[in-house]
C-alpha cells in the first residue's frame, strides 16, 4: 500500500472531522428496538453459553444495528422511502462540494446503502461514477473520476475501494459506515 506522500507529496495534509448525525424519531425507534432485542438475546445466551460459543450473535447484533443507523431499508427493502439521518447530512454536504467545484468519494460497506443514494442523485441530476465489486472496467472509472470534471462524486464499497485505487482528484472523502477497525477504514 503506498501512501499519500509516495503518490503526490504536494497535497495538504488530511484533515478530519467527524459529521454528527441525530436519527429521525422513527429511524430512532428501529435503532433502539433492535438495540434492545440484540442486548436481551445477548445476556441470554452470554449468561447460557458464553462469549465463545455467542461470537457470531455479537457480530449479527453489530452489524444489524450498523444498518439500522445508516438507513432503515438495509434492513427492510420496503423502507426505502423513509428517512435516513445520514443521507439527510450527505446530500447538503455533496451539493456543498459540488458548488464549490470540489470532487468526493464516498464510501459505503453497504452496495445496498449506496444504492439508496444512488436514487436520490439521480433524483438530483446529480453525476456520479459507480464502483464495487462487480464493477469491471476499474482503471476507466477511477481515469475518469480523475480527468472528467463532470463526475464530481465517486461512489465505492469499501471493500472493491480498498486495493489499488488512486484517486488524488477527490478533496473530500466521506466513510458513510465507519469501520471498527481502523486499518480497514484508513
Amino acid at each position: 500500500r503506498r501512501t499519500k506522500e509516495q503518490v503526490a507529496p504536494e497535497l495538504p495534509a488530511k484533515l478530519e472531522q467527524t459529521l454528527f448525525c441525530e436519527l429521525p424519531p422513527k429511524q430512532r425507534r428501529l435503532y433502539d428496538e433492535l438495540r434492545d432485542h440484540y442486548r436481551g438475546s445477548l445476556q441470554r445466551r452470554l449468561g447460557e453459553q458464553g462469549l465463545e460459543r455467542s461470537k457470531i450473535l455479537v457480530l449479527e447484533a453489530l452489524l444489524r444495528l450498523r444498518q439500522a443507523a445508516c438507513h432503515p431499508a438495509l434492513l427492510d427493502r420496503d423502507r426505502a422511502d423513509e428517512p435516513s439521518a445520514k443521507l439527510d447530512v450527505l446530500l447538503p454536504q455533496l451539493r456543498e462540494v459540488i458548488a464549490e467545484g470540489h470532487k468526493a468519494l464516498v464510501f459505503s460497506q453497504f452496495t445496498s446503502f449506496l444504492g439508496l443514494l444512488r436514487g436520490h442523485l439521480d433524483r438530483e441530476g446529480i453525476s456520479y461514477l459507480y464502483l464495487d465489486g462487480r464493477t469491471r472496467d476499474r482503471r476507466e472509472k477511477v481515469e475518469q473520476f480523475q480527468t472528467d470534471p463532470g463526475f464530481p462524486i465517486f461512489l465505492i464499497s469499501l471493500k472493491a475501494g480498498g486495493l489499488g485505487l488512486n484517486l488524488t482528484a477527490a478533496d473530500y472523502v466521506y466513510l458513510l459506515d465507519p469501520w471498527w477497525n481502523p486499518a480497514v477504514e484508513s
